[in-house]
């Protein structure tokens, strides 16, 4: 999953919003030196992860795309699972989606002291160019694939993704559809599962 997807998805505080997106940055981190929830938030991202990683409309949505770029297909799927999640915010939740969005910049703002420098870098941006906000724009999604792809250091076909998306987009959201509840009930479940733990 992919940012927003993750923050919508963490335990309720800004700290475990905050370790939802750490999770991917957590190269050369001391994880047992980060506050509680924090660390809860990085151990939700993992779980929430494995589970997308293994569902089998996740699994049946990559096999949509080509061979070439069925590689990448995770990585345009996780992009792809923010513009629909925005697409379909009010199935998922009573909270204006505006609102949340401002609500997990400004916690990012906040909390630059608990993160490493590259997540500074990376949160800083999204807040200023509004990625989230971008992600409810189709077309977006194609752009931020492309930089994505732009930035791998070895010969690819990523570039263009968003072509197969289009083309596939019925049946992508279906099974977006149809997984996300399942995903959203594990996450609350892993969770508590998780607090209680702590």
């Amino acid at each position: 999953m992919n940012h927003l997807a993750h923050t919508f998805l963490a335990p309720d505080s800004p700290e475990a919003r905050v370790g939802s997106i750490l999770g991917d940055f957590c190269r050369g981190v001391r994880l047992a030196e980060l506050p509680e929830p924090v660390l809860l938030g990085v151990r939700h991202h993992r779980a929430v992860d494995a589970f997308t990683d293994q569902h089998p409309q996740v699994r049946a949505s990559k096999q949509l795309f080509s061979s070439q770029r069925r590689r990448f297909a995770g990585v345009a799927l996780d992009i792809l699972y923010d513009h629909y999640l925005l697409r379909h915010w009010q199935r998922f939740s009573d909270v204006d989606h505006h609102r949340f969005v401002r609500g997990v910049y400004r916690e990012l703002e906040s909390h630059e002291d608990i993160m490493p420098a590259p997540m500074v870098k990376v949160a800083r941006r999204m807040v200023q160019h509004d990625w989230f906000g971008a992600y409810e724009d189709f077309e977006n999604i194609g752009y931020a694939l492309d930089r994505v792809a732009s930035r791998i250091r070895f010969a690819n076909q990523f570039a263009g993704i968003i072509e197969e998306i289009r083309a596939n987009d019925e049946q992508l959201e279906a099974r977006f559809l149809q997984f996300f509840p399942e995903l959203l009930n594990f996450a609350e479940a892993e969770a508590t599962s998780l607090s209680a733990q702590s």
